[in-house]
C-alpha cells in the first residue's frame, strides 16, 4: 500500500513539473516572440532613416547639378530661358519623382517588416497556448495516473 502512495505522489509530482515546464515554456515562448517582433519594428524604423537619408543624398545631389547647369548656363552667356530652363525643370521633376520612388520603396520595406512582427508575435501566441494546452494536458494525465494507482 505504501509503494502505491508513493507511486501515486511521484506520478502527482511529475504532472505537476510537466506543468509548470510547460507553462514555462509558454511564457519563453512569448517572451521571444515579443523580442523578435520588436526586432522587426527597430529594423522598420532603420529603414525609414535610412530611406531619409537617401532622399535627402539624392537631393543635395540634383542641387549640385542644378547650380552645375545654371554655372555653365551662366558663363556661357545664354540667359536663362528656353532649353537652359527646361533642362532645369527636368532635374528638378526627375528629383521629385526618384524620390517619390524612395518614398514608396520606404513604406513597403517598413510595411514588411511591420506585417513580419505581427506574424511573429501570433506565432508566438500560437505557441504559448499550445504548451499551456500541454502543461494542463499533462496535470490531467498525471491525476489520472494517479487516480488509477491509488484505486
Amino acid at each position: 500500500m505504501v509503494a502505491v502512495a508513493v507511486a501515486a505522489a511521484a506520478t502527482a509530482t511529475s504532472a505537476f513539473l510537466g506543468y509548470k515546464g510547460n507553462r514555462a515554456a509558454a511564457k519563453a515562448a512569448r517572451q521571444t516572440a515579443e523580442y523578435n517582433a520588436q526586432v522587426k519594428e527597430n529594423e522598420a524604423i532603420l529603414l525609414q532613416r535610412a530611406k531619409i537619408e537617401e532622399e535627402n543624398s539624392l537631393r543635395k545631389q540634383s542641387e549640385r547639378l542644378e547650380g552645375t547647369q545654371r554655372v555653365a548656363t551662366a558663363a556661357s552667356g545664354i540667359t536663362m530661358s528656353g532649353s537652359p530652363m527646361q533642362a532645369l525643370a527636368d532635374t528638378y521633376f526627375n528629383t521629385e519623382y526618384d524620390a517619390l520612388k524612395i518614398q514608396y520603396a520606404s513604406d513597403i520595406e517598413q510595411t514588411r517588416q511591420i506585417s513580419a512582427a505581427t506574424l511573429i508575435r501570433a506565432e508566438g501566441a500560437a505557441r504559448s497556448s499550445a504548451f499551456k494546452t500541454r502543461a494542463y494536458q499533462s496535470l490531467l494525465e498525471g491525476g489520472s495516473r494517479a487516480a488509477t494507482l491509488m484505486a
